[in-house]
């Protein structure tokens, strides 16, 4: 990927996982949180537009459903960004990430 400068930067991978604020919570949610997972997949949607994204979608954990997102970004702190980004992270509900980088990918 190019930089502002056009030289090329090393695109890392992260595993990205979207922790609900209740373990039931795909099951439970109020006419307001759909709305708001309404503009959650609308922003990922973007993020797959702009190649920063490559997947996501809902994990059916036994534990509990949880959100998967597959990043693209040049660094921890890019890939951050978008989730710090995400309607439901500015939201104030409890939806947290947690991100980890891939050892390595195979493409």
């Amino acid at each position: 990927m190019a930089s502002n400068d056009g030289s090329l930067t090393a695109q890392l991978i992260f595993h990205c996982r979207l922790i609900p604020p209740r373990p039931d919570f795909a099951f439970t949610m109020t006419e307001e949180e759909k709305k708001l997972m309404g503009r959650h997949a609308d922003y990922l949607r973007d993020k797959l537009r702009e190649g920063v994204m490559i997947m996501a979608g809902p994990v059916a954990d036994p534990a509990g459903p949880w959100g998967l997102l597959i990043l693209r970004a040049g660094s921890e702190a890019e890939a951050r960004a978008v989730t710090d980004g995400d309607p439901v992270a500015k939201s104030g509900r409890g939806f947290r990430y947690e991100i980890l980088p891939m050892i390595s990918t195979i493409m």
